[in-house]
């Protein structure tokens, strides 16, 4: 095994335990003891046969005949019922352990930096959540005490069979070890491809859930078939990652069933001697055949069960691939408290880049000072999303400093800087459900007028009030029962609900109509009132009365000043605000 695999796995083990058994274990030390209990009460039906076929049958003992039954009935009884409560107990606890893994996923996942999202599918992180966990299950589900139970079962077998006959149980171990051989050889194999599998899985999961979404576009260029051979290739790469993996475990299976076939052969032949050489009675080649299956059975179940562990070592595998992932606010350096803010946000010479080597802002320097409001233009890519990125900490800048009320931004706690934080993104993202849901995002628990008053303020009542079921309407997902103009006035109540005391608009009436964008300049004129406020905007006519206009191009401001001062001198806001006045 490769030294990283090593490393991996005592990783994976050192997890397992720690994390995963040691919380479960008085739950998995009753289940053992209730596997330990079944499969001892499993071994009576096998010993009774050789009491009923030498001593009951043979010479016709009806008092032993009664307690023999007696005995036997009372082992399936509690065979019966500990199966059942050790069904009901570790499957209700592996449930339990799939939902206590998927919040943790989905808490780590949320943690993490905007650049992770921007790598990785929505639908690839939904499978991440939802299915690379199920197969850990199995580590506190039946699985693990199954694996317990058999070779516990196994042991007391061989033991009896030893006690019956040393040499047909000798005869039997060459089978059962090539056949442990083979298994452990197979389950090497096997081990890769369950992870793989997890990552075609999340792949075509990734893809799907993006046709979905963009169907509009599907089939607006007639890309229908396009797309569903899309998703043939992926499902076919899954089909085929399966079928190793059948392969594989049917080869197991074939070794167990032919090694087993070819040792009960031999069974039969040396058995059958012993027994005419008066070495053996009836009694004890019958129960020595019985005995014989209670070694097998849980071998080949071992088998199925060691496939489960290996696939839940698989999950594993993915799953710390996210939690060693280092979330955004785990920078030591962030330990400063917030408990107040005035709102001057300043830049000090920031540099920063995507990818490395290619700087997308240079020596960006400026000063918002409270309550002020910064407005951003230039072309299409010069850097003004990335300074509003910046403004809202979604990125760190590779060099120079941002400050807040002079305090540098790179070490604040950040949930305690976001929550003076307000947002209207240019894509206005709504999540499905009512209008009143997604007004009360950012405070479920505002009251009915804080409700009003900002639905008010951003002109939703004048839409709502229209539907039969009002702010209770639903609006399906994203939003797609409602204008682009009906959305955007949505996410501005949004965040005059949450109210900030920095804001930023990131092309906040881009999806407005004439009428509604007269509506909202006048509600954005009071939200950005006594706020800090940065607006990215093409219309350059919603920023004239922006304190401040920096001209953005290529990474750097090239101009900066009031609307008046820009328009006359005649630079790049120059041409820009003519160009758009002669559309």
């Amino acid at each position: 095994m490769h030294k990283t695999d090593k490393s991996k796995s005592k990783n994976h083990l050192r997890y397992v335990v720690k994390e995963i058994l040691m919380p479960r274990k008085w739950l998995l030390l009753v289940g053992l003891l209730l596997i330990i209990v079944n499969r001892l009460s499993g071994l009576v039906l096998p010993g009774s046969s050789k009491y009923l076929i030498d001593e009951v049958i043979a010479k016709s003992d009806y008092g032993l005949f009664k307690w023999l039954l007696i005995v036997v009935g009372l082992a399936v009884v509690v065979q019966s019922v500990t199966s059942f409560f050790l069904t009901k107990l570790l499957s209700v606890e592996a449930q339990h352990l799939i939902s206590l893994l998927r919040v943790q996923i989905q808490k780590q996942i949320l943690r993490l930096p905007l650049n992770f999202f921007d790598n990785n599918k929505s639908g690839a992180l939904v499978s991440r959540i939802m299915t690379d966990v199920e197969g850990v299950r199995n580590l506190v589900g039946t699985g693990l005490v199954q694996l317990f139970g058999g070779v516990l079962t196994s042991i007391v077998a061989f033991v009896l069979l030893i006690r019956i006959s040393p040499s047909m149980t000798l005869y039997i171990l060459v089978p059962l070890i090539i056949f442990g051989l083979i298994s452990m050889k197979a389950f090497g194999y096997i081990r890769p491809i369950f992870r793989k599998r997890g990552v075609i899985n999340a792949e075509v999961t990734g893809r799907l859930t993006e046709s979905l979404n963009g169907v509009k576009v599907i089939k607006g260029f007639n890309a229908e078939e396009q797309e569903i051979k899309s998703f043939e290739q992926g499902v076919e790469r899954l089909f085929n990652n399966v079928k190793k993996s059948l392969t594989s475990t049917s080869l197991v299976t074939s070794a167990a069933t032919l090694l087993l076939g070819l040792a009960t052969v031999g069974i039969m032949g040396i058995g059958g001697n012993m027994i005419m050489e008066d070495h053996l009675t009836i009694g004890d080649f019958f129960a020595f055949i019985l005995y014989l299956g209670f070694l097998i059975a849980p071998i080949v179940q071992m088998s199925n069960i060691g496939s489960q562990i290996t696939e839940a070592f698989a999950g594993l595998d993915r799953m710390q691939e996210i939690l060693e992932l280092k979330r955004e606010d785990e920078d030591p350096k962030r330990n400063e408290h917030l408990t107040e803010v005035d709102g001057h946000i300043s830049f000090d010479s920031v540099s920063f880049s995507y990818e490395k080597g290619k700087e997308v802002l240079h020596n960006v320097s400026f000063d918002a000072s409270p309550g002020s409001v910064t407005a951003l233009v230039g072309s299409s890519g010069s850097g003004k999303t990335t300074i509003a990125g910046l403004v809202a900490s979604f990125l760190n800048p590779d060099n120079g400093k941002i400050s807040l009320d002079g305090k540098d931004l790179g070490n604040m706690i950040l949930t305690e800087y976001r929550s003076f934080l307000g947002v209207v993104l240019q894509d206005d993202f709504l999540f499905e459900g009512s209008i009143r849901e997604n007004i009360l995002f950012p405070r479920p628990s505002a009251t009915q007028e804080e409700l009003n008053s900002a639905a008010k303020s951003a002109h939703v009542l004048e839409f709502a009030d229209r539907f039969d079921q009002g702010l209770d309407t639903l609006i399906g997902e994203r939003g797609v029962k409602l204008s682009g103009g009906q959305r955007q006035r949505i996410a501005i109540a949004r965040a005059i609900l949450a109210n900030p005391k920095i804001l930023i608009l990131d092309e906040a009436t881009s999806n407005l109509d004439t009428e509604s964008e007269a509506y909202i300049q006048e509600s954005l004129s009071r939200l950005m009132h006594g706020r800090t406020t940065f607006v990215i905007a093409h219309r350059l006519s919603t920023i004239r009365k922006a304190d401040q206009i920096l001209v953005i191009e290529k990474g750097e401001i090239v101009e900066r000043g009031n609307h008046e001062a820009l328009i006359a001198k005649e630079g790049r806001y120059f041409d820009l605000y003519n160009f758009q006045a002669r559309i």
